[in-house]
């Protein structure tokens, strides 16, 4: 088989691997595209060889570390890349993620012909996130263990949001200073700041909406010193009332994640309005986060996994489409903010 093209990787396999994210990306400044979508591609490969349950989770994890050495270009020891994609590309359901196991050398030759900068950018990048996964392989049990463990507390769930999400609003901010020049005015550091909570409201919107999906495979996401406040424990979310009596839990942790979109709006709108690309790149996860936030609140099932809160697709390109015409006025992005923030804030009060 020939060996796939800088081009097909970041575009056709890209596209088929990255859902919604795609969207995003064709709309970024043409400089962060490379970058951006080479890291989201590993990214996605590590996550993949994290997620393949047919696979033992101490050799998911030691295939997770051969990668990561890989990618920091640290190949003593490690597994090569061919032999990590012989051995996870087989057990992959959809094409593309076994397709983009087979591509893992030619994507990390792409990596090595990035600038130093870059390369350095998507190493960092990279490496957090697959420590975000490692945690999760050495955090919760076996999926088939039919045991589920929680996080301890707050702390641990806001690392975890950082390594797994909030880290992304840093590498996005560095990638845009380096490579938008302008975009990014006054102060750099308030800027990351704003950009690791804009990720952390995005994974916290994830977490409660997929809770129940994951809680069956072992892993609950949700504080245990929370679960105890509320009387409740791990197993008890698997329970038929469990969606009624975790209520009040979801609900306080709906307000933190509302209070991190509040500081990716102010993100957004820091943007200069001629930055249009890249002001639609960050308010699109914006648009669709808070729907989905504001499904979850209404949802009475949502600890049910057959009634998850997941916007239709058709519904994503419809917000797509209404956003074109606000995206000057920073005024009727704060209006159509403030009212979904209201709509949420009426459910969970």
């Amino acid at each position: 088989m020939r060996e796939p093209s800088r081009e097909f990787l970041l575009g056709p396999l890209l596209k088929g691997v990255s859902r919604s994210f795609y969207l995003t990306l064709g709309v970024l400044p043409a400089r962060m595209r490379d970058p951006v979508g080479l890291a989201y591609l590993l990214a996605r490969a590590a996550d993949t060889i994290a997620d393949t349950t047919l696979v033992a989770p101490e050799r998911r994890l030691a295939l997770l570390l051969s990668l990561r050495d890989q990618v920091n270009g640290n190949p003593d020891g490690a597994a090569p890349a061919l032999s990590i994609a012989t051995e996870m590309a087989r057990h992959q359901e959809h094409s593309d993620e076994r397709i983009l196991l087979e591509s893992l050398d030619p994507a990390l030759a792409v990596l090595t012909q990035l600038e130093p900068a870059d390369r350095q950018a998507v190493r960092q990048i990279v490496s957090i996130l697959s420590e975000g996964m490692e945690f999760d392989l050495r955090t919760f049990p076996d999926e088939r263990a039919g045991r589920v463990v929680a996080l301890p507390d707050l702390a641990a769930l806001d690392h975890y949001t950082y390594m797994v999400a909030g880290c992304v609003g840093e590498f996005w901010t560095r990638m845009t200073a380096a490579h938008v020049p302008g975009a990014i005015n006054g102060d750099l550091g308030a800027m990351l700041r704003s950009g690791v909570r804009f990720g952390k409201a995005l994974q916290m919107t994830n977490v409660l909406r997929d809770c129940g999906k994951d809680l069956r495979i072992g892993r609950c996401y949700l504080p245990a010193s929370l679960l105890v406040q509320h009387g409740l424990g791990p197993q008890d979310l698997l329970l038929p009332d469990a969606s009624q009596r975790a209520r009040a839990l979801m609900r306080s942790l709906a307000g933190m994640t509302l209070a991190h979109f509040h500081e990716a709006m102010a993100y957004t709108l820091a943007i200069p309005k001629r930055f249009v690309r890249l002001r639609l790149a960050c308010l699109w996860p914006i648009l669709i986060g808070m729907e989905t936030l504001l499904l979850l609140v209404r949802n009475e099932y949502w600890l049910d996994p057959a009634r998850a809160s997941k916007m239709p697709r058709r519904e994503v390109y419809r917000m797509v489409a209404a956003s074109l015409p606000m995206i000057w006025s920073n005024g009727l992005l704060s209006s159509w903010f403030a009212r979904q923030k209201r709509s949420i804030e009426n459910v969970i009060r």
